[in-house]
């Protein structure tokens, strides 16, 4: 049995399609087409329906995968054996919110990157539905939640801490410095949002339906940075993790407001797929991590 074709029924599994496949891997569609029935034909089982263009696991493909993973796994590790006298490498793709990854990129990227040069980092944004989609198809490696808290018997979270949020305006805001303040007493007022269904936005629609009541911001867009910038502008409101805002509150730009009424629970979670193999480089990185208090 060809590790390389345990490799491609791997990934085909994922993606849940072959053409998709052979785009990951660098090969033909025949050539991912061959391999499939290769092992097929090795094992005496179907291993895939296909069925109008799509492709599903059979009961024998599902018996299949765990192994298949067992022993990429092994490959893997004894490989890295074979590396562990040199300077680690590799590459990591990391999906996360635009907000964490800005902040991860300007406080962690030179001292990771100073300490392990040859492991290259990919970052890129995305709300908490992709995210979960692309671990699922092995298309990241990790990805960072700023959600609420999200448990799933085929995920491992390598790290997790509760997130502070605050309702947040300009210092010169009517409601600057106001205490007691109501969810009602401010939902009229002109905000500022991330986009709908991402993150904590989400979260934040769900406890407002709770008390019947909608936020139809007059802006709404993913960088939180503009969303500052904006705040310091303007009388508008916004609702905002306190990592992304923390700085312009201690010099006085922006200011959080004092809603009592309503508590919601964010947590920033660092995510990988129980089925994905960590690599020595996916081990320092998480360490890393895990070393700097998960701090973004």
């Amino acid at each position: 049995m060809e590790l390389r074709n345990l490799t491609t029924f791997i990934h085909v599994a994922e993606l849940g399609s072959f053409s998709k496949t052979a785009e990951m891997l660098g090969y033909s569609q025949s050539t991912i087409s061959f391999q499939i029935k290769q092992l097929e034909e090795e094992l005496g089982c179907l291993l895939f329906d296909r069925i109008n263009h799509t492709v599903r696991l059979t009961e024998r493909g599902h018996q299949l995968i765990s192994c298949a993973h067992q022993i990429r796994t092994l490959t893997e590790e004894f490989k890295d054996s074979l590396r562990n006298g040199s300077e680690c490498s590799g590459h990591i793709h990391i999906v996360a919110p635009d907000s964490v990854c800005e902040e991860l990129i300007h406080k962690h990227y030179i001292g990771f990157h100073s300490r392990y040069p040859s492991i290259s980092l990919k970052f890129t944004p995305a709300d908490t539905s992709v995210m979960v989609e692309m671990l699922d198809r092995n298309e990241a490696d990790l990805i960072i939640t700023l959600d609420s808290h999200m448990y799933r018997n085929d995920y491992v979270i390598a790290k997790e801490e509760p997130l502070t949020m605050h309702f947040v305006a300009g210092s010169s805001s009517a409601y600057a410095g106001r205490k007691g303040l109501s969810i009602h007493d401010i939902a009229q007022e002109p905000f500022v949002l991330t986009e709908y269904g991402q993150g904590y936005r989400r979260v934040l629609d769900k406890e407002l339906a709770k008390c019947s009541l909608e936020i139809v911001p007059v802006l709404e867009i993913g960088r939180t940075d503009m969303i500052t910038s904006v705040l310091c502008q303007s009388n508008m409101i916004s609702f905002l993790p306190d990592f992304v805002t923390a700085s312009r509150v201690r010099s006085g730009e922006l200011c959080y407001l004092d809603v009592c009424d309503i508590d919601i629970a964010i947590y920033k979670q660092l995510i990988y797929h129980k089925n994905k193999w960590l690599s020595r480089s996916m081990k320092i990185f998480i360490d890393y991590l895990k070393q700097t208090q998960f701090s973004v």
